[in-house]
């Protein structure tokens, strides 16, 4: 059994240079005007695991809350089997996930602070884990998951899942914190973790406790690890340009304390050592065109 990696950050199309996914597996679809706010993208994957065996991927995780419609082999996260229809909690740690047999799917990224009102429940009761969507959608997920698998093409499948997501946005209340917590996620994300929690408060013109709050509510996770996350995407993102790193210049340049403190986060945030995910990653050019 293989392991591979998995990466996707904010500006990549599709997947990051380092992932070990195959070229052609995911194909990427337009969010229709209306989704935009809330939705980030919406990626459609295939790939055929011959018989026999198992690839294990380690998916390096990007703090976001996903919605997953399964027309193939669910993939599975732990020892568990995996849903046909789930939406996926927020995370802070890698995920080690088994794909076998055929593998098609449609997975929609929703954006910082967006979850609450596509999930109905605040977006940290689900945090770190995966729940069948109908446990949040009263049966909906799977009458969806139906629906969208006797459609015609990708294209009138994604039509279809839109305009369920958009008929649940109209259908929820508007969270009138929704613009804050998005505007200081986006600028923690936007200063590579540098910001300070406190000052991120500051923009909102809230406390530190109030921020906490409305992370939990919107974004799934804490401030805090928000900020982490950001740091370890600033830090991934630097290194596709440096061949042979020099750890300790990566750290100080990363806002990490030293360079103890950056492999402590790789581990924590990746399961792997800086050294370690080097040696994995595939490439350090972009594959992600098209």
């Amino acid at each position: 059994m293989g392991e591979r990696l998995y990466l996707r950050l904010d500006d990549d199309p599709l997947h990051g240079p380092e992932a070990g996914v195959p070229a052609g597996t995911l194909k990427s679809f337009e969010v229709a005007a209306p989704l935009r706010m809330h939705v980030s993208h919406i990626l459609l994957c295939r790939e055929t695991i011959p018989e026999g065996h198992e690839v294990l991927e380690r998916v390096l995780p990007d703090g976001a809350v996903r919605l997953v419609f399964n027309l193939g082999a669910a993939p599975a996260a732990g020892e568990g089997a995996g849903e046909p229809v789930e939406a996926i909690g927020a995370s802070a740690a890698p995920a080690l996930v088994r794909l076998r047999g055929r593998i098609e799917g449609l997975c929609v990224t929703l954006r910082p602070g967006a979850a609450a009102a596509l999930l109905g429940i605040p977006a940290g009761e689900i945090g770190g884990t995966a729940v069948h969507l109908d446990a949040l959608w009263r049966g909906e997920g799977a009458e969806l998951l139906a629906r969208i698998a006797e459609a015609r093409d990708d294209a009138a499948r994604v039509a279809l899942l839109g305009a369920a997501l958009q008929r649940r946005l109209r259908a929820s209340e508007a969270s009138p914190q929704l613009p804050a917590v998005m505007h200081a996620a986006q600028r923690i994300a936007a200063s590579g973790g540098l910001l300070a929690l406190r000052e991120a408060a500051a923009l909102l013109g809230i406390g530190e406790r109030r921020l906490q709050q409305l992370f939990h509510e919107h974004v799934g996770l804490s401030p805090r690890a928000w900020r982490r996350l950001a740091r370890l995407h600033a830090c991934l993102r630097a290194l596709r340009s440096q061949e042979a790193p020099a750890w300790a210049e990566v750290a100080v340049e990363g806002g990490f304390y030293d360079q103890s403190h950056l492999v402590n986060e790789f581990r924590a945030l990746c399961g792997l050592t800086p050294t370690e995910f080097l040696g994995r990653r595939v490439s350090v050019s972009s594959k992600t065109a098209g």
